[in-house]
């Protein structure tokens, strides 16, 4: 496939700190991959960089198989962009401030019309287009930061946290507009502290911190790669050392942890053994009284890759 953006060896230093440390990373056409990393990893260091907005010290960045520069007009229409702050006209009316994004890309008043009413009934605003911003619900305005954003039908698309602080229906609505804007072709780059999200949206994860692309691929990859367990939680009838004994015995088992009222048994490969453990507990005449499991999560990977102390 072919690549939308490319960053090789990326260097970029704020006097002795190095926000990238010789990153890589690239995007296929059509896909949605997530840049995930803690709080001073680089990720908006990354993002500026491929949007021409930063220079950088060392290595190279393309965007559309040419080098990024803030003067290409020509690329910077093909890219959109949904910052985590704000960044509209508070005093301006919902119409008025998606014109006036639509027109930094589109001089015909007709077609930016036209870019105005699709922009307005793809997040669903159409019936505050005459609100001022400042009057719309936190939920509202991060619609229409998305509206601003895409308003000129990017190919190439960059969200920085969109859903930050909104309720669990804008939530959805937002994720669902971006499966939407996939699936009409633009290409994705999403960043974002909720793992659930980029577990749900995402066709591929970049992980990073300390400026370097940690681990990168689908979330079966990535998971692979930390040699994880499912866990699954069982109170048997009748615990003891027999049980455990046999249990032990079986492929794929790696751990038996006694915890409160219930045991946990620790199996590998995740997903590929539970219908064996319970085949055999069968066999044996086991019986339980409950039993739900735990396959690993993105979240689990992240833990692993980036380590579990407070960031600043």
């Amino acid at each position: 496939m072919q690549n939308v953006c490319e960053m090789r060896q990326v260097v970029k230093r704020y006097k002795e700190v190095t926000a990238l440390d010789h990153f890589n990373f690239e995007i296929h056409e059509g896909e949605i991959v997530g840049l995930l990393g803690p709080n001073g990893s680089g990720k908006s260091t990354a993002i500026n960089c491929l949007l021409g907005l930063l220079a950088f010290d060392e290595g190279g960045v393309e965007v559309f198989g040419r080098p990024v520069s803030p003067d290409d007009m020509d690329m910077k229409q093909r890219i959109g962009f949904v910052p985590q702050e704000l960044s509209f006209f508070a005093e301006l009316s919902v119409a008025d401030n998606i014109r006036y994004f639509a027109g930094l890309y589109e001089s015909d008043n007709a077609r930016r019309d036209v870019m105005v009413s699709e922009a307005v009934e793809f997040v669903g605003l159409e019936k505050y287009v005459k609100f001022t911003a400042k009057k719309l619900s936190g939920g509202l305005k991060r619609r229409l930061n998305i509206a601003c954003g895409i308003a000129h039908h990017p190919e190439f698309v960059m969200f920085d946290e969109p859903t930050v602080a909104v309720d669990a229906q804008s939530r959805n609505f937002i994720l669902e507009g971006i499966k939407e804007m996939n699936r009409r072709g633009s290409t994705v780059l999403y960043t974002t502290h909720y793992l659930e999200e980029a577990q749900e949206l995402c066709d591929r994860i970049v992980i990073m911190d300390e400026g370097k692309n940690m681990a990168s691929g689908t979330l079966e990859e990535l998971i692979d790669l930390v040699d994880p367990t499912e866990a699954v939680h069982i109170a048997f009838s009748e615990p003891g050392d027999r049980v455990f004994n046999m249990i032990r015995e079986i492929p794929g088992v790696v751990d038996i942890q006694e915890e409160n009222n219930h045991t946990v048994i620790l199996l590998t490969p995740p997903g590929h053994r539970l219908s064996a453990l319970l085949e055999e507990l069968k066999n044996h005449h086991i019986s339980y009284t409950s039993l739900h499991s735990e396959l690993p999560t993105l979240n689990d990977v992240f833990l692993k890759l980036t380590g579990k102390a407070l960031r600043d």
